[in-house]
């Protein structure tokens, strides 16, 4: 099925929300994919990297990461949110946040993250060995806790948790 355009459909078992349209991630640039993951309670996981990781060190973001080549975004989400938790993606149910930004490394990247919903047991994730050592669920009241050893320009994490738990909000207002 068609991947870039959101009808309410599946792909590979994903469901689509109507509406969502995919970047092309073959276009030769860095694209980075994210997830942001509510549990019943309406808390978005979180997760806190390794201290030795390359960008972002020791501290906490979404799941997510880099699409491969030949991958689109529904497979990298897939993929990434497998290799960092252990869950499965079962739905890919609003964009939140695209942005571009280059870390130190001098990259430029294009990130786009999504609200998601995942298979699996949320009070047990596995979390990827060597890359991330901790996690926690925050609700709109502890968003803060997000804000650590990064530069104050650099906390548009908080930003897209913010906005994955509002759209979860409105999202429960329609069921």
């Amino acid at each position: 099925m068609d991947e870039q355009r959101g009808g309410g459909r599946v792909s590979a078992d994903v469901e689509i929300a109507e509406g969502i349209v995919f970047p092309d991630t073959g276009d030769g640039g860095l694209w980075v994919g994210g997830a942001v993951i509510i549990d019943d309670e309406g808390r978005a996981f979180a997760q806190r990297r390794s201290p030795d990781r390359k960008i972002f060190p020791h501290c906490w973001d979404i799941v997510g990461g880099h699409v491969e080549t030949g991958e689109t975004m529904v497979q990298a989400l897939r993929r990434e949110i497998a290799e960092e938790t252990g869950w499965e993606l079962a739905a890919v149910l609003d964009e939140l946040y695209r942005l571009v930004w280059t870390p130190d490394d001098g990259i430029e990247r294009h990130e786009v993250d999504y609200l998601v919903r995942v298979d699996g047991d949320l009070a047990a994730p596995r979390l990827e060995p060597g890359k991330h050592t901790e996690f926690m669920w925050v609700d709109g009241d502890h968003v803060h806790l997000l804000h650590d050893h990064r530069d104050p320009g650099d906390y548009f994490i908080t930003e897209i948790v913010s906005r994955g738990l509002e759209s979860a909000r409105k999202l429960r207002g329609r069921g």
